[in-house]
């Protein structure tokens, strides 16, 4: 009996899992060797914790492909950005004879200006380049003044922040040198890149050289000689002169163009959003603030009236000679004009 009893509890119990003791649980059994309250783990049960299991593994797997997928996005980014602005026409071919002027012209859109100016500016010095030209400005577009308190005022200022940076790189850098200004990018407006044959006019200012420098000696052979008459000589000196000018000219053009050719010029023009500023100032006290008040205005109009009135009896003090001549005056006219 004892054996039967315990089995039947056994069965019972293997069957119940625990549940806690809340809302309507009054109703549920309790299980008979623990005495907590109980419900029983049927096949919908099962059904339920099996769905859950697996929507739980589906949404890892996706929280993992999103995180994932956005860090291709990031990458896909930056190398769409660093391959936008590259170009081929900034690389050079080293087994081709061809003398390429290459230059570049790129604005685009960073998140700092400033940063990015001095990143560009590192990278520039760091491939063997120069910095020619840059001009960073803040420029003001919008301004608000609002009165907080009688002493304060709140200024709001909206501004947009830009850079026109010149700068040259060797030629064989270029391409290097952009990529690495492609990571400050964070939109592109546009980018040129040009790269001008000058192979044939190089070899045209060789040519050119090379007559006048042919030209030259025979005119300077042709001074030294003995026996020319002095017009002669004369038309000779400036013909040489003329040829060393134009033998000048040609080998600096050649100069340039080599200069040109060795370091490629890029012009950039960044900038970023519209920066917002805020600041409290004191406010500056009118004019009125100074003025006394009605009893001292008052006062002073009293001691401006007497010192107007001192005024005119010293005026009139000075006055007494022209007084004494009109009474004498007066007195000889009583004596004499009237008898």
């Amino acid at each position: 009996m004892a054996k039967t009893a315990a089995s039947s509890i056994a069965n019972r119990a293997s069957g119940w899992k625990k549940w806690p003791r809340t809302c309507a649980t009054q109703a549920l059994p309790r299980c008979p060797i623990t005495r907590a309250w109980t419900v029983p783990f049927g096949k919908n049960t099962k059904t339920v914790l099996t769905l859950l299991a697996i929507g739980l593994v589906f949404s890892c797997k996706e929280a993992a492909e999103r995180t994932e997928a956005s860090a291709d996005y990031a990458a896909e980014t930056t190398t769409d950005s660093t391959s936008v602005i590259s170009s081929s026409a900034a690389v050079e071919n080293k087994n081709s004879d061809r003398k390429f002027v290459r230059t570049a012209d790129v604005k685009f859109k960073v998140k700092n200006v400033a940063k990015s100016t001095y990143a560009i500016e590192e990278a520039t010095s760091k491939f063997g380049g120069f910095v020619t030209y840059t001009n960073l400005q803040s420029n003001i577009y919008d301004e608000d003044k609002t009165k907080v308190s009688q002493d304060s005022t709140l200024v709001t200022t909206k501004y947009k922040v830009d850079n026109n940076i010149t700068i040259r790189v060797p030629n064989t850098k270029m391409d290097t040198v952009i990529k690495t200004i492609a990571k400050q990018i964070n939109f592109l407006d546009y980018r040129i890149i040009k790269a001008d044959d000058v192979s044939l006019q190089m070899l045209s200012n060789e040519m050119a050289q090379k007559r006048n420098n042919t030209s030259e000696k025979r005119i300077e052979k042709a001074i030294d000689n003995k026996g020319k008459k002095l017009n002669q000589i004369i038309n000779a000196e400036e013909n040489l002169a003329t040829k060393r000018e134009e033998n000048d000219a040609t080998k600096l053009q050649n100069l340039s163009l080599k200069d040109q050719v060795n370091y490629s010029t890029l012009t950039l023009n960044i900038y970023q959003d519209e920066s917002i500023k805020q600041e409290m100032i004191a406010n500056e006290k009118s004019i009125n603030a100074y003025r006394p008040n009605i009893g001292l205005q008052i006062w002073d109009s009293l001691k401006t009236g007497w010192f107007m009135l001192e005024n005119i009896l010293s005026f009139i003090v000075v006055l007494w000679p022209f007084a004494l001549i009109g009474f004498i005056g007066f007195l000889g006219y009583k004596k004499y004009l009237k008898k």
